[in-house]
């Protein structure tokens, strides 16, 4: 029976800012680059049924440079819709809105048809592509099914495969440029490995009271 393996992108410039990024196309930075080259050895030794990826570049240029080249877009596996925050930081946000938090508030509606999602929209995307990949994982003459992504879009997608709330995606920090693997355990999905990287990555800093995870 194969595993679910999540790669969130490499690093952007707005991912180390801390900008929410859904829809705006950035590219990786030179270090994000690295670092997806760096992921390969995680990935080279898996048998691959299927790859998946984000229509946006910085998860299909992710994808080639961990030599995952023969992947197909997938639309449901874009980011989070951030509508009014996209591009402000966590701590923008906190200024208007000191207890604002993503995972149980949601986002205010933004331009040009950028209306938003709530968790619960997030969850019904990560539901819809769970049901597409679900004959595959059960079939133990296929292999891994791996999604290159986002963060928080793959952290909803991890505690809806484990039967949990959209919601409870805040429970699983993403680092960049990540391998992490569910798996199968007496009939019910577990995780099996989670936010690896290889020892020659230099691990994402993080800042006390900024949402990490992001975009």
């Amino acid at each position: 029976m194969g595993e679910l393996v999540l790669v969130r992108h490499g690093e952007t410039e707005w991912t180390l800012s801390r900008q929410h990024t859904s829809s705006t196309d950035l590219p990786l930075t030179a270090n994000g680059e690295r670092q997806a080259r760096a992921i390969a050895p995680l990935l080279s030794n898996r048998r691959i049924a299927l790859v998946l990826t984000s229509p946006l570049q910085r998860a299909t240029r992710t994808a080639d440079l961990a030599g995952l080249q023969h992947h197909e877009i997938e639309p449901d596996l874009r980011e989070w819709e951030y509508g009014g925050y996209e591009g402000i930081t966590t701590a923008e946000i906190h200024r208007t809105r000191p207890g604002w938090n993503l995972w149980s508030d949601g986002v205010p509606p933004g331009p040009d048809g950028h209306s938003g999602e709530s968790p619960e929209q997030v969850g019904a995307r990560a539901d819809r592509l769970l049901t597409r990949i679900g004959g595959l994982l059960k079939d133990d003459s296929e292999g891994d099914v791996v999604l290159v992504a986002h963060g928080h879009f793959l952290r909803v997608l991890t505690a809806r495969r484990l039967g949990l709330p959209a919601s409870a995606g805040a429970l699983f920090l993403l680092d960049t440029a990540t391998v992490s693997s569910l798996g199968i355990e007496r009939g019910r999905p577990v995780v099996t490995s989670w936010n690896a990287r290889t020892a020659i990555q230099t691990p994402q800093a993080t800042t006390a009271g900024v949402e990490s995870g992001c975009c």
